[in-house]
């Protein structure tokens, strides 16, 4: 009979589909979506966009482990549900605290930021007591207890709480690209930092599935609230095809070889880069929604630079993730999507046009990006039967 800690870890036979409470938890990325745009829709400045940045990448990072949790161990073992559960609550908190989080509601989103990572690291590292694998959840456990400390002291010190929450998400972020190297317990090997590629890939495409969700749902909701005239139909339609569109980008062809990717790369490298680039990728997305609900509000509307600047930025942004994320697969450059950010960069100087002309060419420029990376395979395969 298997040990306590040995029940806890995920077997190699286990099954790779993500379980009911993974699909659970990922239901509350969809509050801290919504309110990330809606975040930004209020304050359509750089250091809005910078601010609310920050909260994102917090709400994003406990996705980020607890997957990787839920990948390190069997999330049908009690202990690890209780995790779920409690980030699942945890990233529910942060999200409703997402508008005022940093005014009056600092407090619920570091406290909530910080309770996910401890609960997490108190329940592994208790529960892995006796084997090897403890000194890995202790690693992790260390580093989210140093970095509670500016999390929450920015929490209470409304004057330093952007340079404080920076500093501690950027430990945060950076430790398992190091090891979460720690006094007395060394740096985490290689072996501890593997991931099982299939069920990787498959929640990544998940939360990219949720993320997508949010761009409909706020152009659907935009739509309903206009008069359903022409212009606001093409309008909404533009951003329906933009989102098939991005979802088709995303999975061909890197979407659908990260798996295999995963499991042969040093996972310190690709497991964790990963998850920065889909950071990337989803703010491209949320930064597109905002753009969505401008676009379809006013769609005849002339000369608003920073509306202009949302509805390209949004593709441009997902596109630069998306162009990191096939370096770091495949190690090589798309060339139509790089020219795809020129041309969006340089639609930017078209502040003439209406907005519903702006939405158009931000769409035609990711159709032709998404028909060329669909052509491309088939012409490889074309030469290679040639050949």
């Amino acid at each position: 009979m298997a040990s306590r800690p040995e029940r806890l870890l995920r077997t190699s036979d286990a099954p790779l589909s993500a379980s009911f409470l993974e699909l659970f938890f990922d239901l509350a990325f969809v509050l801290a979506l919504s309110q990330s745009a809606a975040h930004l829709l209020h304050d359509l400045t750089l250091a809005g966009a910078l601010r609310t940045a920050l909260l994102l990448a917090g709400v994003w990072w406990i996705w980020v482990t607890t997957t990787w949790s839920a990948d390190w161990y069997d999330p049908e073992s009690p202990a690890i549900r209780v995790v779920l559960v409690a980030a699942t609550l945890g990233s529910l908190l942060a999200g409703v605290a997402i508008p005022q989080a940093l005014e009056e509601r600092g407090v619920l989103f570091a406290g909530a930021y910080v309770a996910v990572h401890l609960v997490r690291g108190v329940v592994t590292a208790s529960m892995l007591r006796g084997h090897p694998r403890q000194r890995r959840a202790l690693r992790i456990l260390c580093w989210y207890t140093v970095t509670a400390v500016p999390w929450l002291a920015g929490a209470f010190l409304p004057q330093w709480r952007v340079p404080l929450w920076v500093l501690a998400l950027a430990i945060d972020v950076t430790g398992p690209r190091l090891g979460w190297p720690t006094p007395r317990l060394g740096r985490a090997r290689q072996q501890e930092l593997r991931l099982a590629g299939a069920h990787f890939a498959e929640r990544y495409q998940q939360i990219m599935i949720i993320a997508l969700g949010e761009l409909v749902l706020a152009a659907g909701l935009s739509y309903a609230g206009t008069r359903l005239d022409l212009a606001e139909t093409a309008a909404f339609l533009l951003v329906f095809a933009t989102a098939v569109l991005i979802g088709l980008l995303y999975v061909t062809p890197a979407g659908r070889q990260l798996g295999s990717a995963i499991e042969r790369a040093d996972p310190s490298r690709l497991g964790v880069v990963t998850g920065y680039l889909h950071l990337v990728m989803i703010a491209g997305i949320v930064v597109t929604a905002v753009g969505a609900e401008l676009s379809i509000a006013h769609p005849s509307e002339v000369g608003d630079m920073r509306a202009v600047a949302v509805i390209l930025g949004g593709p441009t942004l997902f596109l630069v993730g998306r162009i990191l994320f096939s370096l770091a697969i495949h190690r090589r450059l798309s060339w139509p999507r790089v020219g795809a950010l020129l041309v969006l960069a340089g639609a930017a100087a078209a502040l003439r046009l209406p907005l519903l002309a702006i939405s158009a060419v931000a769409t035609g420029v990711v159709l032709v990006v998404a028909v060329l990376d669909h052509a491309a395979p088939f012409t490889y395969r074309r030469r290679r039967s040639a050949d």
